[in-house]
């Protein structure tokens, strides 16, 4: 009897690795033959564009993301990770310059999230911002139908409309008037005495007379931006869970190109007559607006209860469409969740391909799931999270103990891109992080759950540069390569597959030193 079960253990071990090769086998063959890594991409990019939270393209994508996981046999729901007070919904946008001797028409430039648009075309003159209340007083009739420059370089956030916002400016303006007081006394002193004694610094807050010139009746504020530009959101609407419609900024907030800003400024600078005229089409929609994050599952064949995670981020910002970030992590996971499926792989473990909400409005999608998944912490094996651009997987480094297993998982992965590679070395064991990062994963790795993550590599020298395209105006399809999103979505099926099959899951100790 005993032999027999011995016998019956093997066989059915040796059956199940059978099924696992089968299965590497076959998402080996669709790589070459049926990768479509990039067209999921093309529908979030281009379908749906920009999925910024409470927006409607944002929830088309997790409905349309529901239904592909569902389509190919996967438990998928969605579930609910928070509230904002309003929904925003981007449409097109547009400016020019006239008079002045114009160099240049067309502008460039881009406006925050949550933050308003004009009221249809809006035309102007323009003004330089009144940073004390005698630069107020001297132009405040002027203000009225006047586009505003910034005395501040644009970091991508919006002028802050909320109330929290004009305590701090107030308090600004009243370091500022302060400290202009004491620098007539220095200049009354270095004429008076021949000597040249330094002014002191005034308070940098950006547009500190913004309500001021809000109720003096500007037509918006104009900040200058580096290229690409860079537009983040305004926090004082989508932190707020008290905003209202009476309580939404009404005036545009524009990040400009800062050399078309410097010309501008110095026609202003000049007294010239120039006039900008600008049409954006910024809408918000009645709240309470409900997001959620999309969670699929493929259960595992002995061990459901312990799992391994794939994951990204669906939200993107909406002044570009989301193609690298994280447009190149959701297709790669939707990819691999296929693969997976139509290759018929049967893990040991439950494999999780979660799709995030909120990670740009502070990882918020990561964070209500490990509360609502808080007892199973504690039996995933690894989350891998791509988040880090479309760059190709080369490497991984894993506790000791697993390095010769994980040479042997990868292994297929040499074999289908050769020309890149795969390195397998041991990992140095590091504290757990105590506080959050950039990406979902440190939720995790938080609470003591593994995140290692493959690294990344330009293996063919696209020359691509991250910092380009993070938040920017180029966050587009285009930018993300579709050999390296291909290989990295073959990459995580083959790794999760392989991770969720080993005898036990990835030792934490060997992970964390805590």
């Amino acid at each position: 009897m005993k032999k027999l079960i011995v016998l019956s253990i093997l066989l059915f071990g040796s059956l199940g690795a059978f099924a696992q090769n089968a299965a590497v086998k076959k998402i080996a063959e669709m790589a070459k033959n049926d990768n479509r890594t990039m067209q999921h991409l093309d529908v979030l990019s281009n379908r749906f564009g920009g999925r910024l939270v409470g927006s409607d393209a944002y929830d088309n994508a997790a409905e349309w993301a529901l239904a592909q996981f569902r389509s190919w046999g996967l438990e998928a729901e969605l579930e609910e990770v928070g509230v904002l007070g309003v929904g925003f919904n981007r449409g097109p946008w547009w400016g020019r310059m006239l008079g002045g001797d114009a160099p240049f028409t067309t502008l460039q430039f881009a406006t925050p999230s949550y933050t308003s648009g004009t009221k249809g075309v809006q035309r102007g003159h323009v003004i330089l911002e009144p940073r004390t209340q005698a630069e107020f007083d001297r132009v405040k009739g002027a203000l009225k139908g006047a586009w505003v420059l910034l005395d501040s370089k644009s970091t991508g956030w919006a002028i802050d409309s909320s109330e929290a916002g004009d305590a701090r400016r107030a308090k600004a303006l009243a370091e500022i008037e302060e400290t202009t007081a004491k620098n007539r006394e220095i200049m009354m002193r270095n004429r008076q005495n021949g000597t040249n004694e330094e002014l002191l610094p005034l308070n940098a807050e950006p547009c500190v007379m913004y309500r001021q010139m809000v109720d003096a009746g500007i037509l918006g504020i104009i900040q200058p931006a580096a290229q690409p530009i860079r537009a983040l959101y305004d926090r004082g609407v989508v932190k707020n869970p008290d905003i209202t419609f009476e309580t939404l900024p009404t005036v545009p907030d524009i990040k400009l190109d800062e050399h078309q800003f410097a010309e501008i400024k110095r026609m202003v600078t000049e007294r010239r007559d120039v006039y900008l005229e600008f049409e954006i089409r910024n809408h918000f929609k009645m709240g309470p607006v409900k997001y959620h994050s999309v969670v699929a599952r493929m259960k595992g064949s002995e061990k459901p209860d312990e799992s391994v995670i794939i994951s990204g981020h669906l939200d993107a910002y909406d002044v570009a469409t989301g193609g690298v970030d994280d447009g190149s992590g959701c297709s790669a996971t939707l990819e691999a969740a296929r693969m997976l499926t139509q290759a018929g792989a049967k893990p040991k473990r439950s494999i999780y391909f979660i799709l995030f909400a909120a990670e740009e409005f502070g990882l918020l999608g990561a964070e209500a799931w490990t509360k609502a998944h808080n007892d199973e912490l504690g039996k995933i094996s690894n989350m891998f999270n791509r988040d880090g651009g479309p760059l190709a997987y080369d490497s991984i480094s894993v506790p000791a103990s697993l390095v010769d297993e994980y040479e042997k998982i990868s292994e297929p992965l040499r074999e289908i891109y050769p020309e890149i590679g795969f390195e397998v070395s041991a990992l140095t064991p590091r504290k757990r992080p105590t506080g959050a990062g950039s990406t979902d994963a440190t939720i995790f790795a938080m609470q003591g759950v593994p995140t290692l993550g493959m690294r990344e590599s330009d293996s063919f020298g696209y020359d691509f540069n991250y910092g380009e395209i993070w938040h920017t105006i180029r966050d587009t399809y285009t930018e993300s390569f579709p050999e390296y999103q291909e290989q990295a979505a073959v990459a995580l099926a083959i790794m999760a597959l392989g991770t969720a099959n080993l005898d036990e899951l990835i030792p934490r100790n060997e992970v964390y030193t805590d």
